[in-house]
């Protein structure tokens, strides 16, 4: 019986549908294990071989816990809204609900043929109502919730009107917009709409005006990592800056709950110092600065109060309020061209931008604790939503500050004793105090800092800006609320109507609010977003509703929670389930997330676990990013000729032929070794170049070519001529090399990203179908460590496919069934429980690279020692199970069970097997190796000295002399010294 693979995955998938094999319920009497992939967004490009790792990874992990007895959770779905398909749907006019569906069918036909352990019958997918259903529900309580410090948690905004109408914001300490400050009389005295539009100011979703990257030619609001360059990544439009109202999510309150919770999980300490980074915690005083000559005042929030005397400018972000107000009439059209100039850069772009740019507004600060004016200037490396979007800026002890200071010639004033600032900024973490304040500045009860440590500087001024009521001590957190708005269709729609131009919520019995139907995906007339155009998109009683849709990342925050229900229609999740799931043991996806998702993910969490709607305050215990599989690309070479040296020297005129060259004569030509071959076929083209044949000159062109017309380096050239990507070479004529006596024509190759444009995107259809989808999955495995990318070449495949024809052949030869029922060896009982051991570890460190390496060791092994035994076989097959599920499945039914192997039970390691009896000596002679021995391992070292000496080997190299030391190292080396 051979090893067919096509007809053993075919079996055993059909086996596992038909079965419900993978199917997952509550059970009281197992303990639990949730293991979760990133659900992918379902493009129509389909998966290429780099999707699976991380979903290989992770069902070798669940695979391995059913085996040790945990009921183990592991669902997929499909983040299903995106830019992508409605960008597709406005180009062809195609519903995108149609595409997605396509798109979903070909990625669920490419992930049943990789034969993942997935519980289909709790899919996902985030475009249903029935799924975002729950995300209206959650954000409807947002809005009705608001965040108390003093309590760490959301609670009612109902509490907070109750308290507003006896106390006014007396004592409050909640998260808030704008800090606002009023009585209870006055508040009670406001009309409702009055009222309602100060409760937005601390609702945990609210509206408010709010800088955006807007991009006009996909009318739309992009999140950050959707623009680069000042373009959006998709189209390449142009992104501006802009103010609008949009709709956000009080995230920044949970900042601290956000920061403390990474202490809680099991995640890479270069993620957690990611989100640390990105949460950014800053302890330091908000000082109030006095406009000059103007009832204008201001504040900053700085980290570093003590370097107060050192500064001699102020900057302001373009987008303050402030930057109107303070523009003098004569800084006017420099503010204002300023201002155009920046709207087209991200706050990304301009925190990794180190150039330098501004423009002075014509308005002065004073100094609190000087008295100096301070000019205040205009630049876009000052952000708007970190601190107050003002900064006073001290050159000397600040890197970006010093470039201004140096670019616009500003005084530059040190406070450290001792520090040059002639070349550049001084770090002043550390020192003794000076110019604080400067040589006749000290001003009567003026603060003095002179000859204070940094730390003591700091600790004074932070007391005397609050004692002073000059500003008050503060934390401050880098992380921004998020925007929640779009302006597109394809997405979850907002459960949202208007009155008086006022939002209120849907009751509750009104969702889920399904997306109309709209005639374009395009936004209106009036600039409205699309759904703008769907016909009466609004209330019972008339009220319009909300036409911008949520963001992607509203979908794929709480997704996880509704894998542990997905067919509850009366909550999110019940309690029950939620008691017995808890939360995800073991999550896997990339690195890319580490600030987006991930932080909302938290940030939703945490709320629904204020509310009590879950158990657990963090999503996920631990957390795999593993790496990318890279493309390996392939290039063909077509030769450019220029007609003479100063053409070739400048790169211009050159002739593209339909000549390619193969990778030998690329390299000669690049040192200016001209192959007679490609001199015999230019001759034909003399003609119509008309120049002289010495004065030619060849550069090659690197095209990229399908890898998959590639084998080994070598392309297959008639695949090449038909296919339609490569039409106008047609006619080409290939300058070969010899390659094992054969003319052939070998490609060159790169390492790049994998995708489309660069020609170098694997199919795993086509892998499953020439190797077969274990073999597939073992190889994904064994390109090297999970955590890390790694190239795809196709060429070392063919290993791996071997190793499964190897253990095949311990099972079957000719037809004929091998296994017998016979007692084991040491030796195979050794080879078995080292593998066992080695295996168990790998898994539990996620190193699968090794562990495909030892199981290559171990089946070598035990072809050698002709093992057909039962007794090994069988604990081996339980053991590939998790990595090779099919041939697993066949090979367990081959062994006479009548079960799956998924329910099989994991073999431990038994150590007693492991125990090496004999120990491998190096003799050696003045510590030179003459030979080696087998002796028992446990044997006394007078024993071994007595027994080497006896050697007639030692005796020859002894030559008669008596030894002046012999020297025995347990297990390892006796070295006779003479």
């Amino acid at each position: 019986m051979e090893y067919n693979f096509r007809e053993i995955e075919k079996k055993w998938q059909e086996f596992w549908q038909q079965n419900q094999t993978y199917k997952v319920e509550m059970d009281e009497k197992r303990p639990k294990f949730y293991v979760l992939d990133m659900f992918p967004y379902p493009s129509g490009a389909g998966l290429h071989v780099g999707h699976p790792l991380g979903y290989i990874a992770s069902d070798i992990y669940s695979r391995f816990k059913r085996l040790q007895g945990f009921n183990v959770l592991h669902p997929m779905g499909y983040d299903a809204y995106g830019l992508p398909a409605e960008q597709y749907a406005i180009q062809t006019g195609q519903h995108p609900a149609v595409t997605t569906e396509k798109n979903i069918t070909r990625y669920r036909e490419q992930l049943d043929k990789i034969g993942f352990c997935y519980d289909w019958s709790r899919e996902v997918r985030t475009c249903n109502p029935d799924f975002y259903k729950w995300t209206q529900w959650a954000f409807i309580q947002m809005f009705n919730s608001y965040y108390c410090y003093d309590e760490q948690q959301a609670r009612p905004i109902s509490e907070l009107t109750d308290a507003f109408s006896q106390v006014g914001t007396e004592g409050m300490h909640i998260a808030c917009t704008n800090e606002m400050s009023f009585t209870a009389a006055e508040w009670n005295a406001k009309s409702e709409k009055e009222q309602r539009e100060i409760l937005m100011n601390y609702r945990i979703a609210y509206k408010a005006d709010t800088m955006v990257n807007w991009c006009p030619a996909l009318g739309t609001v992009l999140a950050n990592d959707e623009v680069s360059e000042g373009v959006s990544v998709r189209g390449g439009h142009p992104v501006e800056q802009k103010v609008m109202s949009q709709w956000s999510l009080r995230v920044s309150a949970y900042a601290q709950r956000l920061l403390d919770g990474l202490d809680t999980i099991d995640w890479t300490d270069s993620l957690k110092e990611t989100q640390k980074n990105w949460i950014g915690r800053s302890e330091g005083a908000e000082m109030n600065f006095k406009v000059k000559d103007s009832d204008i005042e201001f504040t900053i929030f700085t980290t570093r109060a003590d370097t107060v005397f050192g500064v001699t400018f102020m900057v302001l972000a373009p987008e303050s309020s402030l930057v109107a107000q303070l523009t003098t009439a004569d800084q006017k059209q420099a503010v204002a061209d300023y201002l155009v100039a920046t709207k087209k850069r991200t706050e990304r772009e301009r925190i990794a931008d180190k150039r330098v740019s501004g423009v002075f507004s014509g308005s002065y600060a004073i100094n609190p604790l000087t008295g100096d004016a301070i000019p205040v200037w205009i630049s876009d490396y000052v952000l708007a939503g970190y601190g107050t979007g003002a900064i006073m800026a001290v050159p000397a002890h600040d890197s970006r500050d010093y470039a201004f200071a140096k670019h616009f010639n500003l005084p530059i004033v040190p406070l450290i004793e001792g520090c040059d600032v002639s070349e550049e900024s001084f770090d002043a973490k550390e020192g003794i105090v000076t110019n604080s304040p400067a040589p006749g500045k000290e001003m009567e009860d003026g603060l003095v800092l002179n000859g204070l440590t940094v730390k003591e500087a700091i600790t004074k001024t932070k007391q005397y800006i609050a004692e002073k009521s000059l500003g008050r001590v503060k934390v401050n957190f880098r992380l921004r609320d998020a925007i929640f708005s779009r302006q597109r269709y394809w997405g979850e729609p907002f459960p949202v109507y208007y009155k008086e131009g006022q939002p209120y919520m849907l009751d509750e019995s009104k969702l889920p609010l399904e997306l109309p139907e709209v005639d374009k995906y395009l936004p209106t007339e009036k600039g409205e977003p699309p759904l703008g155009r769907a016909k009466n998109w609004q209330t019972e009683e008339g009220y319009p509703l909300e036409l911008n849709t949520m963001p992607g990342f509203a979908g794929s925050s709480a997704y996880y929670l509704r894998y542990m229900d997905p067919h509850n229609d009366n909550a999110l999740i019940s309690q029950d389930v939620n008691q017995y799931w808890r939360n995800v043991d073991l999550y896997i996806g990339g690195t890319e997330h580490a600030t987006g998702h991930l932080i909302y993910s938290r940030f939703w969490n945490k709320f629904l676990f204020d509310l009590g709607v879950v158990c657990e305050e963090e999503p996920f215990k631990k957390l795999i990013n593993q790496g990318m599989i890279q493309g390996r690309s392939n290039f063909v070479y077509r030769i450019l000729l220029y007609k003479n040296q100063e053409d070739f020297k400048r790169g211009e005129n050159g002739i593209a032929t339909n000549i390619l060259v193969s990778l030998k004569h690329k390299n000669d030509l690049e040192q200016g070794i001209v192959n007679d071959d490609l001199i015999d076929v230019v001759l034909r083209l003399y003609d119509s170049l008309k120049t002289d044949k010495q004065s030619l000159r060849f550069r090659v062109q690197p095209i990229h070519v399908d890898v998959n017309i590639v084998s080994n380096d070598i392309l297959d050239k008639e695949k090449f001529a038909k296919h339609p990507k490569y039409q106008e070479f047609t006619n080409c004529q290939f300058i070969d090399e010899i390659i094992n006596g054969r003319t052939e024509y070998v490609c060159g190759w790169a390492i790049e990203k994998m995708s489309k444009s660069m020609d170098n995107v694997v199919n795993p259809d086509d892998i499953v179908e020439r190797y077969g989808a274990d073999t597939l999955r073992l190889y994904e495995m064994f390109l090297g460590p999970l955590e890390q990318s790694k190239p795809w070449d196709t060429n070392g495949i063919d290993g791996v496919h071997r190793f499964l024809k190897k253990l095949w052949s311990l099972f079957w030869k000719e037809g004929s069934l091998l296994v017998t029922d016979a007692e084991p060896t040491a030796d195979e009982l050794k080879a078995l429980h080292k593998l066992l051991k080695k295996i168990k570890a790998d898994i539990e460190n996620f190193s699968y690279n090794t562990s495909i390496s030892a199981f290559m060791i171990c089946i070598n092994e035990l072809t050698s020692l002709k093992c057909n035994k039962k007794a090994i076989l069988e604990p081996l097959v339980i053991t590939l199970a998790p990595f090779a599920p099919h041939v697993a499945e066949e090979l367990w039914l081959t062994l006479g069970h009548t079960t799956t192997v998924c329910d099989a039970q994991w073999v431990e390691a038994n150590e007693q097997y492991l125990v090496e009896n004999t120990a491998t000596y190096a003799v050696s002679f003045n510590g030179k190796v003459r030979y080696q021995m087998q002796l028992p391992a446990d044997m006394p070292a007078a024993e071994v000295e007595a027994i080497v000496m006896k050697e007639e080997q030692s005796q020859k190299w002894l030559e008669g002399k008596s030894p002046k030391k012999v020297i025995v190292v347990p297990k390892k080396i006796v070295n006779i010294v003479l």
